[in-house]
């Protein structure tokens, strides 16, 4: 008899695998799905391989063969296995990350088609004679040839002059998409520079690089000439980038560089897309994939290149298990498949830019833009100043005075500001309350429709009165994008203005080809506007709460500060218009704030690398939250005591435990415990750590 080791679709804390006993009657190979029984259940379950032997007294037999032929490849089983150690996650979500979508479930789409049997001499009414003659030139949906014929098909088919026939179609997100092809502009030296040294990565099948470009210095034409080169090699590329709201506008670039020969992937797409999709791209049918962090996972054959666009996005890190980063699982795929990663960013992650100059990435450099003007002039404004004068309005001086002359020039703004609503929150002036989520630890932010909770989604009724005390002295603290519109509005009616954020209920592609086409002269917005855009006529960025998130007990707080600032001023000066950027803060010394008003990514490096040293946070260690969520709050709090001890005990160091920053949210009480150290891959796959513990290994946020 022989046995299969199963990756059970059950929330193990280990990436654990159990043995089965294969039936004699039943054919099993490695990456099948499998049903297979597990305590007083019948779960999922995939076979990750085969054994003549098996390590335990007593089996119990697989039920059922899901699927006839393997769902996952060799490589996919070998890469979902490493990726289950390395986040110390379980197997099964760790496979299930390179399954076609809906695997189970999901079937090929095919239409009826109606074609020609043979040649028909008999008479024919002529509505008849139309759809014969259509049908010479190829078969027909029947859809289509009953448009033309009405019930003359019938009778046509009677006749076996016609017949029908079950033909798949491919579901293309892509379909009808007219991309004029485009041809390479001629490089800049730095640019040529930089693809050279990937083309020689290309020809040795090996080589991580880190392309550090200021914003408009051409990275994206570095991609896709060096996409180029892998294709002429016999090879294809998969790029990365961090938003769906990006998709669109880099999909436009790409397909007019490989028309016909790109592939889209994004949740955004319905899981018939999805399917056809994945199915095409392990077809090889593509040349070129675009996606985001899930297309890290896409079955691209004979892969040559990997792109993480703007590689410092936290969005390339999964927020639940299994808590992956793509930018560590597409290097891991690249050493293993012989292809070339390459990191771009105005601004790397400190942790990239570290590995850089170690040697363990090549870097590369665009130090200057491609466009005719330079890279913007930064003001600084301290709003500190500006309540000083008695000025009480969210812009500043300046920044009112440079968007007027903007506006009466005819070109466009952006206007920056992290945060959404009308106001950050509502407070009692009589006693103090602070109106919170029921369910979550937070202030409720206020909308024009009422409360809103941005953890949960939940709302209410903006109340009359204060809950606890019955006031009706209630007060609007903070600010927000909603809010910021209408005083943006109010201070210059005559300008068209559009607001970018969750909140907007305008699909990001129409709300960015609206602002293309200058049916508005102001985009206001959060952090969807930090990234990629590029609008010649926008000439004039503000910075309305620079230091928003300088306050957050999150050691990259700083980093994300700059990052974003950085990216934002960015948008300004793209075209042949010289671009100004106004950043309006509170604490103006703060380096990460100094950092971008000088356009200086090693001055800002060099200070948080310190900042890091010191207190050894990452690159300097490496760490790990452990989340504890309960209802119970002193559950919550005595596993968490718990689990620190038993840490301790086994010689970790840990920080903790405490509750964490959203130390209530959906109903449940959040405690965590940080570990810090080595190869914490290693360290947690010799501990035994508890059910109900989520497990980030490098989290992108401690909050």
């Amino acid at each position: 008899m022989g046995y299969a080791q199963v990756a059970v679709d059950f929330p193990l804390r280990q990436p654990a695998t159990f043995t089965y006993a294969i039936p004699p009657s039943m054919e099993v190979r490695p990456g099948q799905g499998v049903r297979v029984p597990f305590g007083q259940q019948v779960l999922r379950g995939f076979v990750v391989e085969l054994t003549d032997s098996s390590p335990v007294a007593e089996t119990r037999p697989i039920e059922e063969v899901i699927t006839p032929e393997p769902v996952l490849q060799p490589e996919a089983l070998a890469l979902g296995r490493w990726l289950a150690w390395r986040y110390s996650a379980p197997l099964y979500g760790a496979l299930a990350l390179f399954l076609p979508p809906a695997w189970e479930t999901q079937k090929p789409k095919k239409v009826i088609y109606l074609r020609l049997k043979g040649d028909y001499l008999a008479p024919v009414s002529p509505r008849q004679a139309l759809l014969l003659e259509k049908l010479k030139e190829g078969p027909l949906p029947l859809a289509e040839a009953r448009k033309i014929a009405g019930d003359g098909v019938r009778s046509l088919g009677a006749k076996g002059a016609v017949e029908r026939v079950e033909v798949e179609v491919r579901r293309d997100p892509l379909e009808g998409k007219v991309c004029r092809p485009h041809p390479p502009p001629v490089l800049t030296p730095a640019q040529e520079g930089a693809l050279e040294e990937i083309h020689r990565g290309l020809l040795s099948r090996e080589g991580a690089f880190l392309l550090h470009g200021v914003t408009g210095s051409g990275k994206t034409e570095v991609y896709l000439q060096a996409l180029s080169r892998a294709v002429s090699l016999g090879r294809r590329g998969l790029v990365l980038v961090p938003e769906i709201s990006l998709t669109p506008q880099t999909v436009e670039r790409f397909c007019a560089r490989f028309p016909g020969r790109v592939a889209l992937v994004h949740s955004g797409l319905s899981q018939g897309e999805r399917f056809d999709t994945w199915r095409g791209i392990r077809d090889g049918a593509y040349q070129v994939v675009v996606g985001t962090r899930s297309a890290v996972s896409a079955p691209v054959p004979d892969l040559g290149l990997v792109v993480l666009d703007e590689e410092h996005e936290w969005t390339y890190k999964q927020e639940e298990a299994p808590y992956y980063h793509a930018r560590e699982l597409a290097l891991e795929r690249a050493r293993r498949e012989g292809a070339v990663v390459v990191l771009g960013s105005a601004t790397p992650d400190i942790e990239s830019y570290s590995r850089a100059l170690k040697g363990e990435y090549r870097l590369l450099g665009l130090p200057q833009r491609i466009s005719p003007g330079a890279f913007p002039a930064t003001e600084l404004v301290d709003m500190r100043q500006e309540l000083k004068a008695g000025n009480r309005s969210p812009l500043s001086r300046a920044l009112s005075e440079a968007l007027a002359g903007a506006l009466r020039a005819g070109e466009q703004v952006i206007l920056f500001l992290n945060r959404r609503g009308l106001s950050a929150q509502v407070q009692c002036r009589a006693c103090g309350r602070v109106l919170e989520c029921s369910r979550c630890a937070l202030a409720l932010t206020r909308h024009p429709e009422g409360l809103k909770c941005h953890q949960c989604g939940s709302t209410q009724p903006l109340p009359s009165r204060c809950p606890r005390c019955g006031a009706e002295r209630l007060s609007f603290l903070g600010l927000g994008t909603q809010r910021l519109a209408e005083e943006v509005a109010r201070s210059f009616p005559q300008a068209g203005l559009l607001r970018w954020d969750r909140d907007a209920g305008t699909p990001d592609e129409e709300l960015l080809d609206k602002f293309r086409r200058q049916e508005a002269s102001i985009l206001i917005g959060t952090q969807l506007i930090a990234k990629g855009l590029d609008i010649p006529r926008v000439t004039l960025v503000g910075v309305v709460l620079a230091d928003i998130g300088l306050s957050y007990p999150d050691f990259r707080s700083g980093e994300r500060t700059f990052q974003l600032t950085m990216q934002v001023a960015g948008r300004a000066g793209r075209g042949e218009r010289a671009g100004k950027v106004i950043i309006q803060t509170y604490q103006p010394k703060h380096y990460a704030i100094q950092a971008a008003v000088n356009n200086d990514y090693r001055s800002f490096y060099q200070q948080e690398m310190a900042y890091r040293q010191r207190y050894r946070y990452p690159p300097f260690s490496q760490m790990a939250r452990l989340l504890y969520s309960s209802p119970s709050e002193a559950r919550a709090r005595k596993e968490a005591e718990r689990l620190g001890q038993q840490l301790r005990a086994a010689g970790v160091e840990v920080l903790g435990p405490s509750p964490a920053f959203y130390h209530r949210l959906r109903g449940k009480y959040r405690w965590q415990n940080l570990v810090r150290g080595e190869e914490l891959p290693r360290l947690f796959a010799s501990l035994q750590i508890p059910p109900g513990w989520a497990v980030d290994i490098d989290p992108v946020s401690l909050l």
